[in-house]
């Protein structure tokens, strides 16, 4: 959870995915504002697997390369979730987790975004390359 200024301990936990992590860095909107206008108090938590797949992204060179940098310096600002060991994508890795902690998952991935969403997961996407908007089930 997070800590409050009174040092006591309330809000979300809002599920980042690598979508998420790369809103930032292409449109130029600050992801962890945007939360905070949405929710107060937010604990942002990413899963292992999805700071295995932007390490995988920052390799070479491009915009694509350097979003997943800035993602990666994004997600040590968040509590690592540990990695599951499972075969599964990381999307369904999300989901699960997600389900699992009860949290909303912030992405643009229109696939883990239904998956979610049929799921009854809340999700936060970014809108018009504006805002964070947050989306219930």
């Amino acid at each position: 959870m997070a800590i409050d200024r009174n040092g006591g301990s309330h809000g979300v936990i809002v599920l980042l995915d690598t979508n998420a992590l790369l809103i930032p860095s292409r449109s130029g909107v600050d992801l962890f504002s945007g939360l905070q206008e949405i929710f107060g108090a937010f604990e942002p938590v990413v899963p292992a697997e999805v700071v295995h797949e932007l390490h995988g992204l920052a390799q070479g060179r491009g915009k694509s390369a350097a979003a997943a940098r800035f993602g990666l310096t994004l997600a040590s600002r968040c509590r690592i979730l540990p990695a599951t060991g499972s075969s599964a994508t990381v999307d369904e890795i999300v989901a699960l987790q997600a389900e699992a902690l009860d949290s909303p998952v912030v992405t643009n991935d229109r696939r883990l975004k239904e998956l979610l969403l049929l799921k009854g997961i809340s999700v936060i996407i970014l809108r018009n390359q504006k805002r964070l908007e947050l989306i219930r089930k």
